[in-house]
């Protein structure tokens, strides 16, 4: 018979084991994001593909914070961040990794076109709610990825895209 896991069945990591196990070559730079909603969903969502650090920049909000929490679930605990005042100074660290923005452009790439380089961490930058992600900061990027849509809205909720795009360099980078 069909049942749900229960969590004890799920072999969940604990904190400590987590921070110390090998992590998937992808960091995510949260440019500006406004909602702490999104913030705690995006960590949440890092934990359940290891990725190994975000960012966080101007505006977004930091932990410890019960906004962040109510949705990142102690992901924020789990996942190793940082906090820069501009995204610039945060892209500036990441000049050896294949930087991507996730965005709607006219250069855009299909998100499941995309190619990744071997043996290269993959930076991804996701943008504000309103805005997306900074103009300026396509000049940092080897990529912009799209992800298509096919009904009225031209967008999705940007924690959202950032689960269904680490999904898919996720499975791209451990093919």
């Amino acid at each position: 018979m069909t049942r749900k896991l229960k969590n004890k069945d799920l072999n969940r990591l604990s904190v400590e084991k987590y921070r110390k196990v090998s992590k998937t070559p992808i960091v995510l730079i949260l440019d500006n994001i406004r909602s702490m909603h999104n913030v705690g969903a995006i960590f949440r969502t890092s934990d359940a593909f290891r990725i190994e650090k975000i960012y966080l920049c101007g505006i977004t909000a930091r932990p410890p914070h019960r906004d962040i929490r109510k949705t990142a679930l102690g992901a924020d605990e789990s996942v190793e961040w940082s906090y820069f005042e501009t995204t610039n100074a945060a892209l500036n660290e990441l000049k050896d990794c294949h930087i991507c923005a996730l965005e709607q452009a006219i250069d855009s790439v299909p998100l499941r076109e995309v190619i990744f380089p071997k043996n290269k961490t993959i930076a991804l930058i996701v943008g504000n709610e309103v805005d997306g992600v900074n103009d300026k900061l396509f000049d940092f990027c080897d990529q912009i990825i799209e992800i298509p849509q096919f009904g009225v809205k031209h967008s999705f909720n940007v924690s959202v895209s950032t689960g269904i795009t680490l999904w898919e360099i996720f499975n791209k980078i451990n093919e």
